[in-house]
């Protein structure tokens, strides 16, 4: 059988505007030929991200039914989606699952989901987190990345200070045994974090999911049994 003469695969190629940088035309081509991007679009999530979460839960499986959850730095909402939907957010029934997610940045309604512009470095913010919760959280997320420099070792120190400080959050709202799931990027100092996560949660893994590109430092932590100290 001949074959097609043109490769129905071709990627997208994107033109270098006048008013945009090179970087920014790549990350566009990057966005345009991106399978994740694309499925996110046709199924209905807010962000690639999605596939993220959805690989991570499957392998965890942290997010249970019934389940109060708490995303941090949520916009555009893709995990808030995920998480809603795992835990029985959506349906609005009585008893079922609770998702409350904060930002600094405002973002459109999401169903299940009780968003708020909220700094969660505000030292109000956990009070707040948990009287709108009901109590304590059985997990905790965090998507956050902090604004890139392109100085590849400012950026890893920047992103691991914000984890660092979702991971004390964490530790203020969430119930025994819960999970704290963040992103990090790899470069040394994320092994500090990794001892400082093992003597207050059972399990601490890490795990890169295939939605995660291949050229990305990016992993991720998930920590599971968290263990309370009492007040």
């Amino acid at each position: 059988m001949k074959k097609n003469s043109r490769d129905t695969r071709l990627k997208v190629r994107v033109k270098t505007a006048k008013k945009r940088s090179l970087s920014s035309t790549l990350w566009l081509q990057r966005q345009l030929n991106d399978p994740y991007v694309a499925r996110a679009k046709r199924e209905g999530y807010r962000s690639r991200a999605a596939y993220k979460l959805i690989e991570i839960d499957d392998k965890f499986r942290f997010l249970k039914p019934g389940a109060k959850v708490v995303d941090l730095g949520a916009a555009p909402g893709g995990w808030s989606q995920i998480a809603a939907k795992r835990i029985g957010a959506q349906e609005g029934q009585g008893g079922k699952g609770r998702v409350v997610a904060i930002d600094i940045l405002d973002m459109d309604k999401i169903p299940g989901v009780d968003f708020m512009v909220i700094d969660f470095l505000d030292p109000h913010a956990p009070g707040i987190l948990k009287e709108k919760l009901g109590g304590l959280a059985d997990v905790v997320l965090s998507d956050m990345a902090a604004n890139a420099t392109g100085h590849r070792q400012t950026d890893h120190i920047k992103i691991m200070g914000l984890v660092e400080v979702a991971a004390e959050f964490a530790k203020d709202v969430l119930a025994p045994g819960g999970a704290f799931v963040s992103k990090v990027l790899q470069g040394g100092t994320e092994n500090e974090l990794l001892a400082a996560l093992k003597r207050d949660f059972a399990a601490v893994k890490h795990v890169k999911p295939a939605a995660s590109r291949a050229d990305s430092s990016e992993l991720y932590v998930v920590a599971t049994g968290f263990r309370k100290s009492p007040s």
